[in-house]
This record gives C-alpha cells, sequence and structure tokens, in this order.
C-alpha cells in the first residue's frame, strides 16, 4: 500500500482455472537453519552518496548506498542481487538511539524516499533525532533489482485489484487475462528472479540490511503490508528487534486471499464518511441529501456506466474509484466532482479531472499513453510475485465465481471485485510456508488500526494482536482513512506513538483513541457497532 501517491493507496491499487506449478520453476525450499540469519560474516562497508535523481529531490541530505544479499538464502554465498536503501541521519548524534527501518507498504512499492515524506508530513523531530530514518526499495522493487512481467500501458491488465465482476461470466473472463499474465510473467523472468521475491526474504534482507549498519538491533516502522513485513521480521529475527510499530494491519505476515478479500468489508465500513460529507455538501454536489439517497445514488450511477460508460469509465471502473478514494479524506472532494460530471454524462469534465492527476490511477488514462512500457509495471510485477509467492491460492475457476457471488451480497459495494480471480490462481505454489508468527519474543510491537480503514479493517489489526499474544498492544483509533501514525492527524495516536518510539512506552494494554474534534464525526449505526465491539473487547 502506497501512501500519498495514488490518492494514497498503496496496499494493492496500484492495484488492481487450473495449477501453474509449470509456468516457471518455484525457487527452493529453505532449510531452517537460514530462515533465520546467515553465518556471520564481515559487515559490507557501505558507499553513501546521492540517491537517484528521483528519489525525494530537493533533500540533499538523503544519501542511498547498496547493500548486496543472496538471491537465495538457500545458497547464501551463491548468487547475490542488490538491495538499495536511505538514509536520512539524526540531526542530533548525541540524541541518537538507533536505526528505524520503514516500509511505505505495497507490495511493491519503493521507499527510498520515505524518510523525507515521513518529516516533509510532520514526524515529530524528536523521532527524527532519535534515530536515523532508514528507507529501503524492497527486493525486485525499483532501485533493488527490479523485476518485470513486461506490462504495457494499454494491457487488459490494469489494476491489481481484479475488477468487479457481475456475474460468473465475467469471473470466467478475467480468468483468461490472469492466466495470460501469469504466463508473461513466466516468460519474462530471464533473470530467475521472481521466484525469490517474497515476505520472508525480505525479511531476511532487512536483518542484512541491520548487520550493514553496524546495528545489534533495529526499530521498524511498517505500514498497510509493511505491517505484514515487519510482523515477519519480527517472528524470523525476534531478538534482533528494538521498537516495533506496525500501522493499518493486513493481519497476517502476508497479503493472502483473504486479506485482500477484507477490500470488500473495509468499502463497507468507510463509505458513510464519504456519504456523510457529500450529504453536508448535496447543494454543491448534488450527490444526495442524505446518506442513505449518497449510498443509492451510488448503485444507480455504477449501474448506468455499465450500460453507458463515459470516457471510457464504466461501472467496475468507477467503484475502484471510489475504493481508491476512499484511503483519505483528502480525495474526498475530488471524488464528488467525478462522481458528478460522470453523473451527468460529462466527457470532457471527466477527461479534464483525470488529466489533472491529483488521483490518476493505473488503466484510466491507458488509451492515450499508447502501447508502450506501463509505468506500473515493476509495482504490478513486484505486487504479484510477493503476493503469489507467500500463499497458495485457489486454483479452480469455480472457487471464485462461488465467493464472488458470496461477496456481492455481503458486500455489494466493492465484494465482487476484491474476491475476483487474480494471476496467483496461475502461479507456482510456493516454494515455503508463509512466516508464521511468534508469541514468543520480547513485547515491543505497537499496532495502531483505525476503525474504518477501507484496505486494512479493524480486523487485522485484532488478528495481530491475537498473533503476537503479549508481545503486542493494539491502539484502535476512531478514524477512516488508510494509515494511523503521520499519515492521519489522531492526537490520541500520534501521542502514544511518538513517546513509544522515543521512550520506549508501551501502553498497559490495548487502548481505544476517540475520534479528533476535526472529523465532526456524527457516528452511523454500522460504526457504532464496530465502536461498542472495540469498547466491548478492551473493558473485558
Amino acid at each position: 500500500m502506497r501512501y500519498r501517491r495514488v490518492a494514497r493507496a498503496g496496499l494493492a491499487l496500484v492495484v488492481t482455472a487450473g495449477l501453474a506449478g509449470t509456468l516457471f520453476t518455484a525457487a527452493p525450499a529453505i532449510a531452517e537453519e537460514a530462515r533465520t540469519s546467515l553465518a556471520a560474516a564481515e559487515p559490507v562497508k557501505l558507499a553513501w552518496g546521492k540517491c537517484p535523481a528521483s528519489v525525494a529531490p530537493g533533500t540533499p541530505q538523503l544519501q542511498c548506498a547498496k547493500v548486496p544479499v543472496p538471491l537465495d538464502y538457500a545458497e547464501p554465498n551463491g548468487r547475490k542481487i542488490e538491495v538499495m536503501i536511505s538514509r536520512l541521519a539524526s540531526p542530533k548524534p548525541a540524541e541518537r538511539r538507533g536505526v528505524l527501518l520503514l516500509n511505505p507498504g505495497g507490495p511493491g512499492g519503493s521507499g527510498l524516499a520515505q524518510p523525507a515524506e515521513l518529516v516533509a508530513l510532520g514526524l515529530p523531530t524528536i523521532v527524527s533525532a532519535a534515530y536515523d530514518l532508514i528507507g529501503m526499495d524492497p527486493r525486485g522493487v525499483g532501485h533493488s533489482t527490479p523485476v518485470s512481467c513486461g506490462f504495457l500501458a494499454d494491457d487488459e491488465y490494469a489494476a491489481n485489484i481484479p475488477p468487479y465482476a457481475e456475474n460468473s461470466a465475467a469471473v470466467v473472463k478475467q480468468a483468461k487475462i490472469a492466466k495470460r499474465v501469469a504466463e508473461q510473467c513466466a516468460a519474462n523472468d530471464k533473470d530467475g528472479l521472481l521466484p525469490h521475491i517474497s515476505t520472508a526474504n525480505t525479511a531476511r534482507d532487512m536483518d542484512q540490511i541491520r548487520i550493514a549498519l553496524g546495528e545489534q538491533k533495529i526499530s521498524f516502522y511498517g505500514a498497510s503490508y509493511g505491517s505484514a513485513l515487519g510482523s515477519a521480521y519480527a517472528s524470523l529475527f525476534r531478538e534482533r528487534t528494538d521498537r516495533i510499530v506496525l500501522d493499518s494491519n493486513a493481519g497476517t505476515t502476508s497479503l493472502d486471499r483473504a486479506a485482500v478479500r477484507r477490500f470488500g468489508l473495509g468499502l463497507e465500513l468507510r463509505f458513510p464518511d464519504f456519504a456523510k460529507f457529500a450529504a453536508k455538501r448535496h447543494a454543491s454536489y448534488g450527490l444526495g441529501r442524505t446518506t442513505a439517497e449518497v449510498r443509492r445514488n451510488f448503485f444507480a450511477l455504477a449501474e448506468q456506466l455499465k450500460r453507458k460508460p463515459v470516457d471510457g469509465i464504466d461501472g467496475a471502473t468507477f467503484r475502484f474509484y471510489l475504493f481508491a478514494s476512499s484511503y483519505g479524506d483528502s480525495a474526498f472532494p475530488l471524488m464528488a466532482q467525478i462522481w458528478q460530471s460522470l453523473a451527468s454524462s460529462d466527457d470532457t469534465a471527466v477527461r479534464r479531472q483525470l488529466a489533472d492527476n491529483r488521483l490518476a490511477l493505473p488503466g484510466l488514462s491507458a488509451a492515450s499513453e499508447g502501447a508502450g512500457t506501463s509505468p506500473y509495471d515493476n509495482t504490478f510485477s513486484a505486487f504479484l510475485a510477493v503476493t503469489c509467492n507467500d500463499t497458495a491460492w485457489p486454483t479452480d475457476v469455480a472457487t471464485y465465481q462461488r465467493d464472488v457471488a458470496k461477496d456481492r451480497k455481503r458486500f455489494p459495494m466493492f465484494g465482487a471485485a476484491s474476491a475476483n480471480i487474480t494471476p496467483c490462481a496461475y502461479w507456482p505454489r510456493p516454494a515455503e510456508p508463509p512466516v508464521r508468527i511468534t508469541k514468543d519474543g520480547p513485547s515491543n510491537v505497537l499496532l495502531l488500526q483505525n476503525l474504518r480503514d477501507p484496505a486494512t479493517p479493524h480486523l487485522g489489526g485484532v488478528l495481530l494482536r491475537e498473533a503476537f499474544g503479549d508481545r503486542a498492544r493494539l491502539v484502535s483509533v476512531e478514524e477512516g482513512g488508510h494509515g494511523v501514525y503521520v499519515y492521519d492527524d489522531n492526537p490520541c495516536a500520534l501521542n502514544l506513538t511518538t513517546t513509544y518510539l522515543v521512550d520506549g512506552t508501551m501502553p498497559r494494554r490495548d487502548t481505544f483513541c476517540s475520534a479528533s474534534k476535526r472529523s465532526g464525526l456524527n457516528l452511523d449505526a454500522t460504526a457504532q457497532r464496530t465502536r461498542d465491539a472495540v469498547l466491548a473487547r478492551l473493558h473485558r
């Protein structure tokens, strides 16, 4: 999940039967002793220098370096690849207590600019003084030995979240695209990189980064999919962890199919926030006078666009657009503009608003880009490699047809998209099982979770809390949107997290943060039930 770009949408937005074991050779299983560490070796001497020009321009204090890591941890002395990291050094070395490694989500999200981005967004200076902030492009991403499936700008595969499936036939149609993409990825993988791009291997890379930095332990902040990566590291290398903050949690150590299907639940819980925004501004946008009317108008417009698209935007794309816009309140006004223009079939206005690029999404402008390489090629490819290599996905179309029909009823706004078939159905089986979270280890994991997160619903935080046991504390925040610490501005959550990172003070128990006054929150019935359930759990 990548923040602040693509409407703060990351997790899987630049996103989007039969067995697939013959497409390309899966990486061999890794011996247990190789999973947790490599034999001690001389630390790599890092050559810090200027970051690539595309990384955080205007931030000369941000430095970059490359860390060599094994492509295959089952053969630690074999072929090496390079992982690029960045560093925003503490401006007060006397106050520095260590390094804070960062990950913005995805999978497939570049993180080299994240140290500078967090500071620009308002990371408290006592945190940036206490740590060297370390960003990275995970293996396979950006400047770290990038992978490519060879996606073109006009590819039918326009997002890593599949399109909303109106019926079973639509699932079959998408299955043909998914199979072709899996075969294309295999054919394009000339260097044999794809089988080794996984959460477990990225966590192992993190420990090599720790060694290269000369640190006995590292602290970590990971958001969205970054929570899965942090959970994996805290389980594989638990004694090498200092302070761990996991924000907007997927619920496990991977972005598995269950986590992706929860996008449908997430939008149902989040939509009332947008509906309230729109209803209060009905005189301006005309989307509905009440939240119930806004919801009815959503389904009416989706049906209208299914019959008659506007400037290439059909009902499925409109649903995807709304999901992306729900990541942050700041995207609500533009979503309302787009909705208004679509409802009036104003092609010119829609085209102008899309060209604005404030909410540019993959696939929406493909027709004008021609058939060149897609700007999302690496993001799509890395996302698929990680999600498909991490866990086994169902391999028969009938399973997806059944789940799409079920989720279309349970979560009518978006469930038939998030349950739809992906290329993972045609990918080789994973070389190793997902990293298992362990309750054995230091009590140093702080979990942050908004109640109404569209991409990682509150359930994800609850699942991680249960998996970590007494190692973790869950901070439930009465807000909507994706991202808590710094990416949102709830003062209670901000203060708790900052105090933990600087002083090491964990909440004694799971904690509830009320909505900030700026939200003017009036909970609808669904949100009230969610809040009541959380509070009941906290006071059991």
